[in-house]
């Protein structure tokens, strides 16, 4: 967003896109796709240029318009960033969005509790990234006008049955916390960070507790009740600058308290006097009976010199930064020692080997072959399962392209949390578009291997792994269904993704299969014997099962460490925007993956094992294995989660993952492999 206020105008760009979304030759389903996604850019609410573009577009059009943003003085911002400036007295409106828990992992509804309601409540579009993430943004009952502070307003009263109070009750036992957004701003609690007490740091926790515990350390409360926080003070900074008119919104802070009101006389609602506010003999609010609650809230605008671009960056702020930095440098220079060593160690023995191997041929010696060009008359020979073998390659180059795109996109700040549910939406449409290398690659290597049911190829390419997914993914959902929360995917949504599924990622993979199967199979370097060379017997750490368990543990120590914070992000509701540090991690990742395969498909030709194929898929994919290992260390270490249900989800979310890692480091590994077969035996003379 810094970088957002200088970039140049792209209104040619959206003037003219109307005109390309309404053409006949634009595929209807496209537009479908657009429409699922279009959330995922919300259009401001004052740029006239894309007023006067949305005027003139048409229906689908409307909908990829809202991926351009154009300010009224010529800047450009990235797509749902945009500012909103509030005159005086102007409406702020306040959404609710959901209460979570770290110790569930189950979304609410926020009115799924009784809280105040509008007289309507209105639920706001959400893109489908934000449906999966259990994200269900309503309005609410608070009136806010542009700086008109207010104190102890009375929001409204409940009388809370028995009942209710126990489901307040039990929520706060299991820490939700409650979300808001105001102008595109998460609300969240403020602490002080003063670890170094001559640079006190301030950060951003998102939500505020919905209530808390009493204890002996807390005054007027007592051990083992649970205590309703009633009372908000919103803390609302803004900022003004001569460039523009107006004030802009740059933090939304929420203090909770308790506090069980009283009041003299008739209930006169608004216009109640309430004795409790501001009393130093104010007692908590206890959820042990049924009674009334009262809801107020105070109003405070403070001014601030933090500009609009640089309203996120308290959120994004990590209390354990300076550990982040120094793990992730700390990995890249072990993993790139390594990989030089490793490197260097590959030239000088492939050298050796070649200069050998040629010189013996020049000579004309009678000398007995050994190493590994004895096995050059099977090492192309078509493995086991070759239909298998393609098929996960063919799945593992769709995931790999899915996640280059979107890193580019997230390194590049369109998928920054300003865009809530961007990052999920977009790996999802990447995934599905991604079906044309997934087909090609697929069916080119399954021709290859001399692989003749293509039909069955395809159709294994475009389900297999979307289908795994969706079992594991649909079973969880009954699990979330059965807990009435907000994470639960609604029917129209799992329609949706059976359409992106059938209707568009199905017939890509065969579009890309078309492609593959019509392409020439490459002439190899050497023939393949008509009889299969027997494999001498292996020492123990040339078996299989060892070599490859061994050959993951370099590309997990890559992105182990990284592996920590992304965990923390989806598991603890934090943030993470390092996409920089990610994508540097994840080239590292790719250069790791090749060289370890490399390096043990060469030991195991050396010791005449030409049964590589597989070998170089599961070297490096076995990587994934540690991920789930340590994905189970970090639910017993770090997450306090005790629900079966959650636990379930954990592991289940987390074994999806795991497939995918699988299949993007075995696909990276197995064709790094093949390269270095091909080569290695494309420089030897064979007779």
């Amino acid at each position: 967003p810094k970088a957002a206020e200088s970039a140049r105008p792209l209104e040619p760009a959206v003037n003219a896109l109307p005109a390309l979304l309404s053409h006949p030759c634009f595929p209807a389903v496209f537009r479908f796709t657009l429409s699922l996604s279009a959330p995922l850019f919300p259009c401001p609410s004052t740029p006239s240029a894309m007023q006067r573009a949305r005027r003139s577009a048409p229906a689908a059009g409307h909908l990829l318009l809202a991926c351009a943003a154009l300010h009224s003085a010529e800047a450009f911002y990235l797509p749902g960033v945009a500012p909103r400036e509030y005159a005086d007295g102007d409406r702020v409106e306040i959404k609710v969005n959901k209460l979570s828990s770290t110790k569930t992992q189950l979304p609410y509804e926020y009115y799924a509790l009784p809280f105040c309601q509008p007289e309507e409540v209105v639920y706001v579009a959400e893109n489908l990234g934000e449906l999966l993430r259990g994200d269900r943004i309503m309005n609410s009952h608070y009136e806010l006008k542009m700086g008109v502070e207010e104190t102890c307003k009375i929001l409204c009263r409940k009388e809370l049955t028995s009942a209710e109070v126990g489901e307040f009750s039990t929520r706060i036992e299991e820490d939700y916390r409650v979300h808001w957004v105001m102008d595109n701003l998460p609300s969240a609690t403020k602490y002080v960070d003063e670890t170094n007490p001559a640079k006190p740091v301030t950060i951003y926790d998102l939500g505020f507790p919905l209530g808390f515990r009493g204890s002996t350390d807390i005054p007027g409360t007592k051990a083992g009740i649970n205590y309703l926080n009633n009372h908000l003070l919103l803390t609302i900074k803004y900022h003004k600058d001569e460039s523009f008119e107006g004030s802009r919104i740059v933090g939304f802070e929420v203090e909770p308290s308790s506090i069980r009101h009283t009041f003299n006389g008739e209930w006169k609602k608004a216009d109640t006097t309430l004795t409790s506010c501001g009393a130093s003999s104010s007692f908590p609010l206890a959820m042990n009976a049924a009674g009334e609650v009262i809801f107020t809230y105070d109003v405070k605008w403070e001014s601030s010199e933090i500009k609009w671009a640089s309203r996120w960056d308290t959120y994004l702020l990590m209390g354990d930064e300076q550990i982040h930095w120094f793990s992730i440098i700390n990995s890249l220079m072990i993993v790139l020692f390594l990989s030089g060593m490793v490197a260097m160690i590959m030239m000088r023995t492939l050298h050796r080997d070649f200069n050998r191997y040629n010189a013996i041929d020049a000579a004309e010696e009678v000398e007995e072959e050994t190493g590994w060009k004895l096995v050059h008359g099977d090492v192309f020979r078509p493995p086991k399962a070759p239909m298998m073998l393609s098929v996960l390659v063919g799945t593992g180059v769709q995931t790999f392209a899915m996640s280059v795109i979107t890193m580019v996109f997230a390194v590049l700040g369109f998928l920054s949390p300003a865009n809530r549910g961007g990052l999920m939406t977009a790996m999802l449409l990447l995934f599905v578009f991604m079906g044309v290398p997934a087909g090609y690659a697929s069916s080119f290597l399954h021709k290859s291997l001399k692989g003749v049911e293509w039909k069955k190829n395809i159709v294994l390419t475009s389900c297999l792994f979307p289908g795994v997914v969706f079992v594991i993914f649909f079973t969880l959902n009954f699990f979330v269904w059965g807990e009435k929360s907000s994470g639960a995917v609604p029917f129209g949504t799992l329609c949706a993704l059976l359409v992106l599924w059938f209707g568009i990622s199905m017939p890509l993979v065969f579009l890309g299969a078309y492609f593959g199967y019509r392409r020439k199979p490459l002439d190899l370097p050497v023939r393949v014997n008509q009889i299969p060379r027997q494999v001498p017997e292996q020492v123990w750490y040339m078996q299989p099962a060892f070599s490859v368990t061994v050959g993951g543990v370099l590309p997990f120590g890559a992105v182990f460490i990284e592996l920590f914070f992304i965990l923390s992000s989806i598991w603890l509701h934090q943030f993470y925007y390092v996409f920089g540090f990610l994508l540097l991690v994840f080239i590292i990742l790719i250069i790791t993956c090749a060289e370890i395969t490399m390096v043990m498909c060469y030991f195991q030709l050396c010791a005449e094992d030409y049964h590589w194929w597989w070998r170089a898929f599961l070297t490096s994919g076995s990587s994934a294995g540690y991920m789930f290992a340590y994905s189970a260390f970090y639910f017993f270490t770090k997450l306090e989660i005790t629900k079966f249900v959650s636990a379930l989800l954990y592991f289940g979310y987390m074994f999806i993952a795991t497939i995918v890692f699988f299949l993007l480091t075995g696909t990276i590994g197995f064709y790094a492999c093949y390269w270095f077969v091909w080569k290695i035996f494309s420089a030897i003379k064979v007779d």
